[in-house]
């Protein structure tokens, strides 16, 4: 717009944006470029509510935050798209002392994403062969187990990336709740395509990951400019993961295995720099996810009992139960959650990053690959508990308590919790209890059961024997 049309316009002297923006400069203009209005009301020439200052609020009053801007230039100077408000508000950075909680909104979003561990359990399932589920193309237990990993690795990444991001912008805006009720959607689409998805299905997976990965980057630009560097990386996944839909076999595999490495090396190319997170947030996101996943499991003890109901039936589903439960309580019972958000929070910004990365993304995948490969394992032995189980179901579900303890390890490692030398034992004799499940899945689901039962009670004996200091609750 030249200086000729600003003066008609009403604007005076003074650029266009310093009018219909109000006392906030867009992005890039800094110190004394600005001379907002101090006083509110119109600007000279522009009408009340056309362009003056008024409530700076989107939407409220004046012109500008609550209208869509449309594009101009001065001489090609100014080249950037005025975007509508709704879309384009800059999230403004949440003070580090304000007390930020998971929303329902992002609970929903959980329960979205679970549904994906339950396709991922059917997926596994298949690879055991004897009866694949409907859907599901029957494999080899090594080709079930890869793929289940393959496909929740590169899933993990994009939803510890929405984690991260309403841990930065709150969706607490009906725009912003209605994109992220989007990226909902793209993680439906790939969990619905996850039976296929090496199957002639993939470009289905590949889609709804496009899906999640513009919606996310979109949301995410608008509070800092720093999750530029991590775009490319995921838009070079989703490349790959479309290139892998039209492929079948080893080519697949290993462009799938391409896309998991890309999206798991990032972090060490893109750096921790800018992404300030909050760290009762992440700790309460993160544990409210392990909640319901630990419900897919039990979900799984229904589907396994196909409706009907014996003596070894319910003795079978109530071990499967005491399993589930150990897992909870190794994961909540001892005051970890309040330990862990202390130490985040004593951290500096760029370590306190490091260490959510460490303990939550890379240490919380076992945990959530071992729930999954314990209900693939319970579903299978409720289908005839008294009989022996194939090498598949035998071995998933003493792996599934190896995974999770071992993430146990490295979660609390990373964030210098107590150790638990003790679960590192179980882990060990947890792997030596697959034998059992050859002979009886009654009798591996009761030696599992009994060996979590007797690590728990140890860990609680050992905590109150005098002398030990008791962690400090917070009020």
């Amino acid at each position: 717009m030249s200086g000729r049309t600003r003066r008609q316009a009403g604007y005076g002297d003074q650029p266009y944006w310093k009018a219909e923006r109000g006392d906030r400069p867009p992005e890039g203009v800094v110190g004394g470029e600005w001379a907002g209005c101090a006083g509110g009301g119109a600007v000279a020439g522009v009408p009340e509510g056309g362009g003056g200052c008024g409530d700076r609020r989107p939407g409220v009053g004046g012109a500008g935050w609550g209208k869509s801007v449309p594009f101009r230039g001065e001489g090609g100077k100014d080249g950037r798209v005025r975007l509508p408000s709704w879309f384009s508000e800059r999230a403004e950075p949440i003070p580090s002392g304000r007390e930020l909680r998971v929303s329902t909104l992002e609970l929903f979003f959980d329960l979205v994403f679970v549904f994906t561990l339950t396709q991922l359990t059917a997926l596994l399932v298949a690879g055991f062969g004897e009866d694949a589920p409907a859907g599901h193309a029957a494999t080899s237990p090594v080709v079930g187990g890869l793929r289940a990993l393959l496909v929740f690795g590169v899933m993990w990444w994009m939803y510890s990336g929405y984690a991260w991001l309403t841990n930065t912008v709150p969706p607490e805006r009906p725009a912003r709740r209605v994109l992220v009720l989007m990226g909902m959607g793209g993680f439906l689409v790939m969990a619905l395509a996850i039976p296929t998805a090496f199957e002639g299905g993939g470009w289905a997976f590949a889609l709804g990951y496009l899906i999640v990965v513009l919606v996310h980057a979109g949301l995410y630009l608008q509070a800092t400019a720093s999750f530029v560097r991590v775009v490319p990386f995921n838009l070079g996944a989703t490349a790959l993961l479309f290139a892998a839909g039209f492929q079948s076999g080893t080519a697949a595999h290993l462009l799938w295995a391409a896309a998991l490495v890309l999206v798991w090396t990032s972090p060490y190319f893109i750096g921790q720099k800018g992404f300030t997170l909050h760290a009762g947030h992440i700790v309460e996101r993160h544990g409210l996810l392990v909640i319901v996943a630990l419900g897919e499991s039990v979900v799984a003890i229904g589907i396994g009992a196909h409706g009907l109901v014996s003596p070894g039936l319910l003795v079978a589903a109530s071990l499967g139960l005491v399993l589930a439960a150990c897992l909870w309580w190794s994961y909540f019972a001892e005051g970890d959650e309040e330990a862990a958000e202390h130490a985040l929070t004593g951290a500096e910004p760029v370590r306190r990053t490091r260490m959510i990365l460490g303990a939550y993304f890379y240490a919380h995948m076992p945990m959530l690959l071992g729930v999954v490969a314990v209900a693939a394992g319970v579903k299978k032995a409720l289908g005839h508990p008294i009989d022996p189980l194939y090498a598949g179901p035998a071995i998933a579900l003493s792996a599934g308590v190896v995974l999770y303890l071992a993430g146990d390890a490295m979660y609390r490692r990373v964030l210098l919790l107590p150790a638990r030398p003790v679960r590192l034992a179980a882990a060990g004799l947890a792997a030596a209890a697959t034998p059992l499940g050859l002979w009886s899945a009654l009798a591996q689901l009761a030696a599992l059961a009994a060996l979590l039962v007797a690590v728990m009670v140890t860990e609680h004996t050992t905590s109150r024997t005098p002398g030990t200091v008791e962690p400090q609750k917070a009020h």
